[in-house]
């Protein structure tokens, strides 16, 4: 039949599968890529969001070391001001500072 039509055998089976698909409609259509989403777009999306899930777990890494350091120089201090509040209550010698506070 395609030679009949001078055609080839796969633009034959094109437009039997597309009259089937579409009915006359699918006829008409322009050549040309078809309409709808790219396969090539939605892998560009993908590896835009792992690059963006990527450089957020970078980021959240970055401040939990950073909350991390904080903790220990709050624990530091903590130790010292208590190692400070220590002598002054076992009645220890006060330190030049907190004399001129009694009165």
């Amino acid at each position: 039949m395609a030679r009949k039509l001078g055609i080839s055998r796969k633009l034959l089976h094109d437009w039997i599968k597309a009259w089937k698909a579409d009915g006359p409609e699918g006829l008409n259509r322009k050549r040309g890529p078809k309409p709808g989403p790219r396969r090539l777009k939605a892998l560009q999306a993908e590896e835009e969001k792992r690059s963006a899930l990527a450089q957020a777990n970078a980021r959240i890494g970055e401040l939990e070391r950073l909350v991390g350091r904080q903790q220990l120089d709050i624990d530091f201090f903590r130790k010292a001001l208590r190692a400070l509040e220590r002598p002054a209550a076992q009645g220890k010698p006060v330190s030049a500072s907190s004399k001129a506070l009694k009165p």
